[in-house]
């Protein structure tokens, strides 16, 4: 039988509910270990051959983040509001599980940000990104003034709210709110968006995945933050670098074929819906 990891936060109750029925029809079909996102966030450890999530993205991040490298293949079951990354549907999941372990499915490998924090030189924090890594303000502050490196060569210093750098997965995130374009998640690129520029020149980047960016906070003022997939947080300083690079470590998605791209552009942002003439 497989080893399968259930992930979701517990201390909602409806996913509690809803995993806490299904064990029994897990234990029919697999050996199972439930790990409650409220509580624990690191199980790189756990030995499991994939992980089925209940919730939202919000779930499937902290789950990415929580197997460190042990990165196994990871499918969500739909429970949250907008569902970008989740593969299943509630009212679906077992028969879609049944397809999976049987081994009708396809990974998908995402590529990941490894970004670390330095102040006077050195690493004060490290962390993995799905989506995004966000300087901007974390409180009544000023604009913000950050120097942004690609490769040691000096790209501009922005002066806006904030500056998001983002993976093509997170292309649908907060890089997209921000005015950013949309990227099919197989790409090697990063996308790199300001936040309410104070110039109409600073428009949104792509770039390979293959480079290294520095941006370094210039602004003399108090309330910036650095935020990885909005779960992360750090407080930043002054003359603190923020350095990002691809990860050596990747996502793996399982792909059911269920669920395209396009196809959730479509269900999820109505793209290329017809305009509501309506009626006067």
């Amino acid at each position: 039988m497989k080893n399968i990891l259930i992930l979701g936060d517990l201390s909602k109750q409806k996913i509690h509910d809803t995993i806490t029925g299904l064990r029994p029809w897990f234990e029919k079909h697999v050996r199972i270990d439930i790990i409650d996102l409220s509580k624990e966030k690191k199980f790189e450890k756990a030995e499991a051959e994939m992980a089925v999530v209940f919730g939202g993205d919000g779930a499937i991040l902290s789950t990415c983040r929580g197997l460190g490298r042990n990165q196994i293949p990871i499918v969500g079951v739909h429970m949250g509001r907008f569902g970008f990354l989740a593969e299943l549907m509630e009212k679906d999941v077992c028969v879609s599980l049944e397809k999976i372990f049987t081994g009708s499915y396809r990974v998908r490998e995402r590529t990941l940000l490894l970004c670390r924090i330095e102040r006077d030189g050195k690493t004060i924090e490290e962390s993995t990104g799905i989506n995004d890594a966000v300087i901007s303000r974390s409180s009544l502050s000023r604009i913000i003034s950050i120097k942004l490196t690609i490769d040691g060569e000096t790209v501009a210093t922005y002066r806006a709210d904030g500056l998001i750098v983002s993976t093509p997965l997170g292309s649908t995130a907060h890089s997209l709110s921000a005015g950013g374009p949309l990227l099919t998640p197989d790409l090697n690129a990063f996308i790199i968006v300001p936040i309410c520029p104070h110039t109409l020149t600073n428009r949104p980047l792509v770039i390979s995945a293959d480079v290294k960016i520095e941006m370094e906070i210039l602004s003399q003022l108090s309330g910036a933050g650095f935020t990885v997939d909005g779960q992360v947080f750090t407080e930043l300083e002054t003359g603190d670098k923020i350095k990002i690079e691809r990860s050596d470590i990747r996502v793996q998605m399982i792909d059911t074929g269920t669920r395209t791209f396009f196809g959730v552009l479509r269900e999820k942002l109505n793209w290329g819906g017809q305009p509501n003439y309506g009626r006067n």
